[in-house]
């Protein structure tokens, strides 16, 4: 590799749904862009294992495995995901310190994720530009820097609230979308949170996985609005849809057996049902969702997780299954056998992308996490959405009201369960009514639309141009050194 290429170090957090968009972010900049790219992955004993595999899969990015120190003396049974996940990183400043200065060759630049911010200490030491990477949508970004201004003007707790928060040039937020960490001003997660914000703002730049196309209201905001810009001033960089590349397999020995299921069916006429690695549901309203499932006498799959008392926060509390292949107990009597014709049911995990980007597919009943939605945007595939936990309760706000690509129920499910009825009613609108068939219309236009955004020319691929154009400028105005780089990346 010439010394004018440029070489981006990438700060990932721990946990699968944080680390895949870092390296979907690496494999992007290093194959569509000529960057040398080196990741430094905080780790823990899941993500050790899937970086050896993603390393033997002819990745062209560099990974360095940082590993997580031991945190169980500062956070005890009552601290939340959030704030452990920025002590963990916190804890492991001086191993990235250490990581970054041990490289053959120092990094030109350093962008990390939305929980790792604090290592914009380690990029200033070195002298480097510094850039944070908000992996999901433009809005939640918004909340997240303006949050500030709330946190100082508003008493009381923001999920009490009659009003909206009204960020400048953006969609209110409504208190019951409240993202998790919002919830109660005593935790020290609603502190780290508000600290999150202040610190994006302090970067030199924020690079955000959505695009012109599909939030132009709020990323003008971001741009433009003289309210906004007072607190954000931090240059926007919209560089989405990155999502995890899938090839298929071909007909024949390898395929699953959910894929040669899949086959049988017609096109666009199932329902795929999954709330993610985090997302679990109570026993009362697993049972309520099989009812409805079964009521619509729509066809399904449905990766299923035995309930638990609580969210992800909650330690798990399953209700085993027979160990005799009976159904697990969890499930209404007789529900597989009823289903079978219709419904294909599988326990605990799936390959989504496999399923996502089968034809027979018609509609994802999420939990609004990012990652998947943008796999199933991207797919043209409509959503019922679920939101459980985090920023999930505006992700699907934006996607049902502002996009008018999703279907939700009218209670929040984590206040409320969603009857049988309900579930009946959402799955049948989006698989058999015409107000289904006007939403896949629009989903069809959001997946050519981002399809457009990172082709060249387009407005995701001449926002990543201009964000290592800046980057050069930076390198350029610190070292003084020529930047033979620049032209490549102007074509």
């Amino acid at each position: 590799m010439g010394s004018s290429q440029l070489h981006v170090a990438l700060l990932s957090s721990p946990g699968m749904g944080h680390l895949i968009p870092v390296l979907v972010l690496g494999d992007h900049l290093a194959t569509h862009h000529n960057v040398k790219v080196t990741v430094l992955a905080i780790t823990k004993s899941a993500e050790t294992q899937f970086l050896k595999s993603h390393q033997k899969s002819n990745s062209p990015i560099d990974i360095i495995p940082v590993p997580a120190g031991d945190v169980s003396g500062l956070i005890d049974e009552k601290t939340k995901v959030f704030t452990q996940l920025r002590i963990t990183v916190r804890e492991a400043l001086p191993s990235i310190r250490y990581s970054m200065a041990a490289m053959d060759r120092r990094p030109d630049t350093l962008i990390v994720d939305v929980f790792c911010t604090e290592a914009l200490s380690i990029a200033e030491e070195l002298g480097i530009p510094r850039y944070a990477y908000h992996p999901t949508t433009a809005w939640t970004a918004a909340l997240f820097m303006y949050f500030q201004v709330f946190d100082k003007t508003i008493e009381g707790e923001f999920v009490d609230r009659l009003e909206p928060l009204r960020i400048p040039g953006c969609m209110p937020v409504q208190p019951e979308d409240i993202v998790d960490p919002l919830l109660d001003r005593t935790d020290q997660q609603y502190r780290e949170y508000v600290n999150l914000g202040i610190e994006y703002t302090r970067f030199d730049g924020l690079l955000i996985n959505t695009w012109e196309e599909l939030e132009p209201n709020t990323l003008k905001a971001l741009r433009e609005n003289e309210e906004l810009r007072g607190i954000v001033k931090v240059p926007i960089y919209p560089i989405g849809p990155l999502k995890r590349n899938f090839e298929g397999k071909n007909e024949g020995e390898g395929r699953s057996d959910i894929l040669k299921w899949l086959d049988r069916q017609p096109v666009e006429s199932v329902l795929y049902v999954s709330f993610g690695s985090g997302g679990f549901l109570t026993a009362e309203q697993t049972a309520e969702l099989a009812w409805g499932l079964e009521n619509s006498q729509q066809r399904f799959v449905w990766v299923v997780r035995p309930p638990c008392d609580g969210g992800p926060d909650n330690s798990i509390n399953p209700k085993l299954e027979g160990g005799d292949g009976a159904a697990p107990d969890y499930l209404p009597e007789g529900f597989l056998a009823r289903t079978r014709d219709v419904g294909f049911v599988v326990q605990m995990w799936a390959n989504q992308m496999e399923i996502l980007t089968h034809p027979s597919v018609g509609g994802f009943l999420s939990h609004c996490g990012w990652n998947s939605t943008l796999e199933s945007l991207t797919n043209n595939v409509p959503m019922v959405a679920w939101p459980l936990y985090a920023e999930q309760k505006m992700n699907a706000t934006m996607l049902a009201k502002e996009v008018g690509v999703a279907v939700r129920p009218a209670v929040t499910p984590t206040v409320k369960v969603v009857r049988r009825e309900e579930i009946e009613r959402m799955v049948r609108t989006l698989l058999q009514h015409n107000e289904g068939k006007g939403i896949r219309e629009k989903v069809k236009k959001v997946k050519a639309s981002g399809d457009i955004a990172l082709s060249k020319g387009g407005s995701s691929y001449n926002s990543m141009c201009e964000l290592l154009k800046d980057i050069h400028t930076r390198m350029h105005s610190t070292l003084g050194n020529p930047n033979p780089f620049l032209s490549q990346i102007t074509n």
